[in-house]
């Protein structure tokens, strides 16, 4: 009984991680503790992790993991690539040494010896043709054709040059920071191809997902099929029902037959759990990407488009003003004050604070970035504000208003800045080539001050 209530407890388990980490930011999970889950699994524990090492190690210690952190995270690398081929190989020879022996069974022929190592060759040579192959990189020698192929819709997509190539970018094309290039129709980096998907291997990707998908199908149901057929060559049924005296029903037989196939089973057990739990992943990542090729859309794009209806809502909503502002930030530093309620709710929260100061002088190359002077140095307190207001997000605008201080105003600035996640910083840096403060981060909660 005990066996059976730790399968349970671990299905739970495994069902909530999964939903939360798939579904954490959905907004019908918002405030709730599959929200709370979701942040502490991808960035809480992080950011735990480099509080830990900066108290032990020091700022050593704190430097060697964001180190790590970059090259994994924000440098081409071949780390999951190897991950993936390491999963793959391990579980295909767990399935051989586990369940060829029986094979062919009651239930399954001798040719799935063959079809097996033939569904997981095809799964590699799709895996190995997304990974190299272009995904539609912008030139100069084909930049043209991409611009009359993509025209600018002038609401999220209008002429612009991309200010690392050089070269006018074409309409749903993005420059990869990763990649360090422009790619046609941009949908995003995927780190386990090591590759950009864009408008030339989306076709190898969306292959990819659903022959996993089906090849997890597959691997379950074999395995299965395989367990059947034990059960039914053993005779187990006929022994519990006239030796052991168990009645001969569903509810009679579950726990027993389940007890036998953890004692007896239980690596072909674990192989089944895992493949369902891969095969569910396969189809809510084919399913996503589906639905946006059936709708001639890409995830960069749907994020654009969510920015975009944000900014007009806030828009519609009435210009914000000085006092507004201000009152959001007094907000925020109130509820960074505020204490937790418990130590265990706070353990699901954002890590606290900490005030450092950041100094920088102006070193922005206004040759560099002239073409977004207009966007990113406002004259006064004014456009200072319509920026802000204009941005859509207030977090972001906050940011952006750090940015302007930091680098593309005449005088030197001292900034106090609250550090959390990195991640907020880097995306600001990639959307601006002239932001060169690498210390501050912003996050929701935080504090500045300008002198």
């Amino acid at each position: 009984m005990a066996v059976q209530w730790l399968l349970v407890c671990h299905g739970i388990t495994t069902v909530l991680v999964v939903l939360s980490f798939l579904c954490g930011q959905w907004p019908i999970f918002q405030g709730t503790f599959v929200e709370r889950i979701h942040y502490f699994i991808t960035f809480g524990a992080y950011d735990y992790l480099l509080r830990f090492a900066g108290f032990v190690c020091g700022s050593r210690g704190t430097n060697a993991i964001l180190s790590v952190e970059d090259f994994c995270c924000y440098r081409p690398n071949p780390i999951l690539q190897i991950i993936y081929l390491i999963i793959l190989g391990a579980t295909y020879y767990f399935i051989v040494q586990s369940s060829f022996a029986y094979i062919p069974s009651y239930y399954l022929g001798d040719i799935h010896r063959y079809t097996s190592i033939l569904a997981v060759g095809v799964g590699a040579v799709l895996f190995l043709l997304t990974s190299f192959s272009d995904p539609g990189t912008v030139k100069q020698e084909n930049v043209s054709e991409y611009l009359s192929a993509y025209p600018y819709d002038n609401i999220i997509y209008s002429h612009k040059e991309c200010s690392t190539c050089h070269i006018p970018k074409p309409a749903r094309s993005k420059h990869c920071s990763i990649c360090d290039r422009c790619v046609a129709r941009f949908d995003h980096h995927c780190g386990w191809m090591n590759n950009c998907i864009g408008e030339r291997n989306t076709r190898y990707f969306l292959a990819f997902l659903l022959w996993h998908f089906l090849l997890c199908i597959y691997g379950t149901v074999a395995i299965g099929l395989v367990l059947a057929g034990r059960f039914k060559e053993l005779k187990v049924r006929y022994i519990l029902t006239v030796y052991y005296g168990v009645q001969n029903s569903f509810l009679g037989l579950a726990p027993h037959v389940v007890q036998w196939l953890l004692s007896s089973y239980n690596t072909q057990i674990l192989l089944m759990v895992f493949l369902a739990i891969v095969s569910l992943l396969m189809a809510g990542f084919f399913g996503y990407h589906a639905k946006l090729c059936l709708t001639n859309a890409t995830t960069n794009e749907t994020f654009k488009w969510q920015d975009y209806i944000s900014q007009q809502r806030k828009i519609n909503e009435g210009k914000t003003s000085p006092e507004a502002i201000k009152g959001n930030i007094d907000k925020l530093n109130h509820e960074k004050q505020r204490p937790p309620e418990s130590k265990w709710k706070s353990f699901f929260r954002r890590s606290p604070s900490e005030t450092v100061e950041v100094v920088a002088k102006n070193i922005c190359n206004f040759s560099k970035c002239k073409k977004d002077s207009s966007s990113f140095c406002p004259s006064d307190e004014t456009d200072m504000q319509v920026l802000l207001q204009q941005k859509g997000d207030f977090i972001h605008g906050v940011a952006v208003f750090l940015f302007i201080s930091t680098n593309c105003c005449p005088r030197r600035r001292i900034l106090s800045i609250c550090p959390d996640n990195l991640h907020h910083l880097r995306k600001i840096e990639s959307e601006n080539p002239c932001f060169t403060n690498k210390r501050g981060v912003m996050v929701e909660n935080f504090q500045f001050s300008v002198s």
